[in-house]
């Protein structure tokens, strides 16, 4: 009979072992889990954050452009005015020349 209790205890000690085993590979699991979840969570948020910085941009971007539109608009239309005024002004001191020679 004192030979099965050693036996008994030998084999609780086998099944101890290989419960702890498992319970250590578990909690490591886990673990792994939690860490891998963990980074692919920052990782979304750094994508979004990201994305948004890229829509941020292209809006800047597009207002830019449309004021640069804007200003090529009057740019052009100031350009025209003074091409006109240049062209009167040409036109008075062409008159005026002639006014004076014919006054010699």
């Amino acid at each position: 009979m004192n030979g099965e209790q050693v036996t008994l205890a030998a084999g609780d000690e086998v099944v101890g072992a290989v419960v702890g085993a498992v319970g250590a590979a578990g909690l490591f699991s886990l673990l792994i889990v939690i860490v891998w979840q963990i980074a692919a969570t920052w990782r979304a948020r750094m994508l979004a954050a990201r994305e948004q910085q890229y829509k941020d941009l292209a809006t800047r971007y597009a207002q830019l452009l449309e004021d640069t539109v804007e200003l090529q608009r009057r740019t052009v239309e100031e350009q025209r005015q003074t091409l006109d005024e240049l062209t009167q002004t040409r036109l008075a001191v062409s008159s005026m020349e002639k006014m004076m020679r014919e006054i010699e």
